[in-house]
C-alpha cells in the first residue's frame, strides 16, 4: 500500500476553530477525501499537550472528554463523540520505545480543542479512531522529528498522520482589539506586519520547495530563521511541524509530490494558518497533511 499523506494544519486561535473559513473548507474536504480513500485511523500531534525532562506520552483515555474552548459556543463541539484507538496507542507506544524514547500511556488526558475541533471539521460525520501524542516540553525540533519519523510506518498501513500547530503564531503581537470589541478575529484592519509575512512565506518555501530528507532539514531549520522568535513567542505550536517533517520526508517520499498549500487564513492581524498536504493518495486523490 502506498504511503498515505500527512497534514500539517495551522489553526490559529480557538476562535477560528469554532468559525466558518476557508481553512476550515479545506480541512471538511481533506476529511472526505481520508474516508473515500479508507483510512484506518487517524494518529496526531497538536500544541497543547506536552510532558517534562525527556518523556513523552500517548493519549490511552478510552472514554476522553473535551476541554472548553474559549469564545466558541459549546454546540459546535460537546455532542461530538470522540474515538479514542486504544489499540494503535499501544502500537504507537511500543513503536516509540523501541526507537529509544522515554514513552508512555496516559489514560487520564482530556482531549484539547487543538485536535478535537480539526476533527470535527473533518470528520462531522462521526470520529474515526484516533491517537494523539505528546509533544515534550524541549521543544527540541529533532526530537520531535524523530517522533515522526518513528511513526512514519503507519502511513503504509493507511494511517493518516496530522500535526495542528501554527505558520506564524505569537499571542503577544497579535491586534487583539476588533476581537475584544465585536468578537471578530478576521478582521484585517491593517495589513499584517513585515516579520509574519517574511515567516510566513518562509514557511510556504519550505513546505513546498523540498522533498525527502531535504524537507526534514528545512523544516528543522526555520527554528534559526531571523523571523522565528516574532512569528513563535513560545516554540509549541511549531514542533508539530517539525513531527510532520519526519512523517513525510523519507528518502522514499522523494517520489511524492511536494508539499501543497490548500488554503490560508490570517486572524488577528498577524497570525497565519496555513493549511499544507504532504504527499497524495495512491489513486491520484489529494490529501492533506496537517501542522499548525
Amino acid at each position: 500500500m502506498a504511503p498515505t499523506p500527512v497534514h500539517f494544519f495551522s489553526h490559529g486561535s480557538t476562535m477560528m476553530l469554532g468559525e466558518q473559513s476557508d481553512s476550515a473548507d479545506y480541512w471538511k474536504a481533506c476529511g472526505d477525501e481520508a474516508l473515500a480513500n479508507g483510512i484506518k485511523g487517524v494518529v496526531m500531534m497538536g500544541a497543547h499537550w506536552d510532558c517534562t525532562g525527556d518523556r513523552i506520552e500517548v493519549a490511552t483515555n478510552p472514554s476522553p472528554g473535551k476541554s472548553p474552548v474559549a469564545y466558541v459556543h459549546p454546540s459546535k463541539y460537546v455532542n461530538y463523540k470522540l474515538v479514542s484507538d486504544l489499540d494503535t496507542a499501544e502500537r504507537c507506544i511500543s513503536m516509540l520505545r523501541d526507537g529509544g524514547f522515554n514513552v508512555g500511556a496516559n489514560p487520564k488526558f482530556e482531549w484539547i480543542h487543538d485536535t478535537y475541533l480539526i476533527l470535527i471539521r473533518m470528520f462531522p460525520g462521526g470520529c474515526p479512531p484516533t491517537t494523539i501524542v505528546s509533544m515534550n516540553a524541549r521543544f527540541d525540533p529533532h526530537f520531535h522529528l524523530r517522533v515522526g519519523c518513528t511513526l512514519r510506518p503507519l502511513r503504509n498501513e493507511g494511517y493518516l498522520i496530522i500535526g495542528t500547530g501554527g505558520a506564524v503564531h505569537n499571542l503577544y503581537r497579535n491586534v487583539w482589539a476588533p476581537m475584544l470589541k465585536y468578537r471578530d478575529n478576521f478582521a484585517q484592519e491593517t495589513a499584517p506586519e513585515g516579520w509574519a509575512l517574511e515567516f510566513r512565506q518562509s514557511v510556504e518555501d519550505c513546505m513546498t520547495q523540498n522533498r525527502g530528507p531535504a524537507l526534514r532539514r528545512a523544516i528543522t531549520r526555520l527554528m534559526k530563521h531571523p523571523q522565528y522568535r516574532d512569528a513563535h513567542a513560545t516554540d509549541d505550536h511549531f514542533m508539530s511541524a517539525c513531527f510532520v517533517a519526519g512523517a513525510a520526508g523519507d528518502w522514499e517520499d522523494e517520489q511524492e509530490e511536494r508539499g501543497r498549500l490548500g488554503a490560508e487564513t490570517w486572524e488577528l492581524t498577524n497570525m497565519c494558518n496555513s493549511q499544507f498536504t504532504l504527499g497524495s493518495w495512491s489513486n491520484g486523490q489529494r490529501v492533506a497533511t496537517a501542522a499548525a
